[in-house]
């Protein structure tokens, strides 16, 4: 004990400096008892009496960076916010070397709270110098907000009390939410991890007892320590909890003599909630509160600060596998969750996921905010829902029906009944969230499946607009990202292809392989190329001394066909060739024959003389060394024995 006060006489007597020699001194032991006091109250998240002796020390003109750290955050995670405000401000002024990441952004966030946006922009500008490497800051972040603002109706809950009353979850036709209203002994901890005693959760409209008035919950959920964030299965069966570290009669701290938040389940029985069950990932060491259930019922999204977390609280999810067992913790990730707080997360059942937040850019305090959750993924744009819902103050515990636009949410800002309210809402007008999904693919010849490399693949949105364009790399591949939110068109061209293009209708965000198969134009892309050899056809063989169209070659000719049926402008010159054999003469004359007896077969099928030619160049353009004199064999003769079908104008 004695090493631990010498400890603390070095520092706190070595870090507080006397400012002010009007005021009454206070003895260095003195001093150490009343800070050690203060600490203590600090530490346990007991701050409304851990104000009182920091301020009490300031006011004697003592003071300390540690001092006006602890008071202003005392302060700050009371929701006193100009208070927080001017105290950081002294910080800034006195210690500016000791202000931490966490104690400017705390200060920036006290300054928007109380409506200071201009010093708070200043704030933040040093806040985003310090987290360059960290955090996202966007500096338009304001506008944004305001895009989505305006779309609410918003009035006071009609059963709100003169105290708190907050955390509305739907239960049955009515809802259930926390309140201290029978006590009123409930002070504003509920954003830190030490919730005070005496909350409990109340039912509304759920059935006739608690018809058109306020009823606690009945069976054993409530004690006589802290209940409060609740979700109930869709089928009625299943409550999950928020409740203080307490079972079987018993309260547990941990280490620092703090009562942990834990969450538990619950049975309906007859109308009754009994069978209470700690979830097996709690701790005693750490907090896990404010359960949400997915759409589905499959999955258990909470809040806690266990090791591993981002921030000061994150948001969690875990599969619920049944019998009691749960499936691995995975956090949201560092889209959702940032290095301050993360809470009350619900889950639309258009697969929305509302929380709140005063790490990502608000007006201030805890704010709403908003993002699709695509296939299980958490990697979508995060929105703030805007005004009226979001304020200076803080603003959270926000549920939606997306079926009649309405929900409700709770907020401490100012005009209200209580520290804390609920207030209903309708929402006017859609949310404008962002979707954003990645497209990839590669661009291909349709004939020769020869990737094609410098290629143009756009997004062009259904009013035929062009949103974005990238080029197909060496391999043929691309990718791009597109406002799922909206049908796209995502389209491929090439010189000397027809471009092709494939609808997206809005999806929910998942990757998607889009390849592209292009055609060659042969209309324009194609003048003095083999057509045979654009379609990969077979070689158009004759027998020796022969000109009559082969079956075998028959079947490919049709297919040339068809290429001149599907382009009516296509102009086609048969070339003939022959082997080295024979005189050259008849070798001219023999593949002259050859090209006409091609050209009047496909005049027999359809195709205009117009947009036919034939001409025989006998043995002049031999493919291989077979010329006179040379001996082959009769498979690499046969190989001059040809008919090409060469593009023209």
């Amino acid at each position: 004990m004695l090493k631990r006060l010498l400890t603390l006489l070095i520092i706190v007597c070595g870090g507080i400096v006397k400012v002010s020699a009007q005021q009454d001194s206070i003895p260095d032991k003195q001093l150490v008892r009343i800070m050690e006091k203060a600490d203590e109250r600090y530490n346990q998240y007991s701050f409304s009496p851990a104000i009182d002796i920091y301020k009490k020390v300031l006011d004697k003109g003592y003071t300390s960076a540690d001092l006006l750290k602890k008071l202003g955050n005392s302060y700050y995670f009371n929701a006193k916010y100009q208070e927080a405000a001017e105290i950081y401000k002294k910080l800034e002024a006195t210690y500016p070397d000791q202000m931490s990441v966490e104690d400017v952004f705390r200060y920036a966030q006290s300054l928007k709270s109380v409506g200071e946006y201009d010093d708070a922009a200043k704030i933040m500008a040093s806040f985003k110098e310090m987290t360059s490497s960290m955090v996202d800051y966007d500096e338009d972040y304001m506008a944004k907000i305001e895009k989505n603002s305006g779309r609410y109706s918003v009035k006071q809950f009609p059963y709100n009390s003169k105290y708190s009353d907050f955390a509305a979850a739907y239960y049955e036709e009515g809802l259930i939410f926390a309140s201290d209203r029978d006590t009123g002994n409930f002070a504003r901890y509920r954003h830190t991890w030490n919730a005070r005693d005496f909350l409990d959760l109340y039912k509304v409209n759920a059935d006739s007892i608690s018809n058109n008035k306020v009823v606690k919950l009945g069976g054993e959920v409530n004690t006589r320590l802290h209940e409060s964030t609740s979700v109930v299965s869709k089928d009625g069966s299943t409550m999950y909890f928020t409740r203080n570290n307490f079972f079987d009669g018993r309260k547990k701290k941990d280490e620092e003599g703090i009562i942990r938040l834990k969450i538990y389940s619950a049975e309906n029985i007859d109308g009754i909630w009994t069978n209470i069950v700690e979830l097996p990932f709690n701790s005693d060491s750490y907090s896990v509160a404010h359960p949400m259930l997915s759409p589905d019922g499959k999955k258990l999204y909470f809040v806690s600060d266990m090791p591993g977390s981002l921030g000061e609280s994150d948001i969690f999810v875990t599969e619920i596998i049944g019998d009691g067992t749960y499936g691995p913790i995975k956090n949201l990730g560092s889209n959702i969750n940032t290095m301050a707080r993360e809470t009350f997360p619900f889950i639309s059942t258009d697969g929305v996921l509302y929380f709140s937040s005063d790490g990502h850019q608000g007006l201030g305090g805890l704010d709403v905010f908003a993002t699709k959750i695509a296939y299980n993924d958490y990697t979508q744009p995060v929105v703030n829902v805007g005004r009226p819902i979001n304020t200076p103050k803080d603003d959270f515990s926000y549920i939606y029906d997306p079926g009649d636009q309405t929900g409700y949410f709770s907020s401490n800002r100012d005009g209200g009944m209580g520290d804390d309210d609920i207030y209903e809402f309708v929402e006017n007008e859609p949310l404008m969230l962002d979707c954003i999904q990645e497209i990839t693919g590669t661009v291909r010849d349709r004939i020769s499946n020869e990737v094609l490399a410098g290629a143009t693949v756009k997004i062009i949105d259904e009013e035929n607009n062009e949103v974005s364009s990238t080029i197909t790399d060496s391999n043929g591949n691309y990718i791009l990202e597109l406002d799922c939110s909206k049908g796209n068109f995502v389209r491929a061209s090439r010189d000397g292809y027809v471009p092709a293009e494939e609808y997206l209708p809005i999806s929910d965000g998942k990757p998607k392989i889009v390849d592209f198969y292009l055609e060659r134009d042969l209309v324009t892309g194609g003048f003095g190329d083999d057509l045979a050899k654009l379609l990969q056809l077979s070689t158009i063989y004759f027998d020796l001394n022969k000109y009559n169209i082969r079956p075998d070659a028959e079947i490919e000719i049709q297919k040339v066909i068809v290429a001149m049926e599907k382009y009516p402008s296509l102009k086609i010159k048969v070339n003939s060739h022959t082997d080295s054999r024979g005189v050259d003469a008849y070798n001219l004359w023999l593949s002259q024959k050859r090209a006409q007896s091609t050209v009047d077969y496909m005049m027999s099928k359809g195709i205009s003389s117009e947009r036919l030619k034939g001409e025989g160049f006998g043995e002049t353009r031999l493919v291989n060394n077979c010329a006179n004199g040379v001996q082959c064999s009769e498979e690499q003769h046969q190989l001059n024995r040809r008919s090409e079908f060469i593009i023209y104008e």
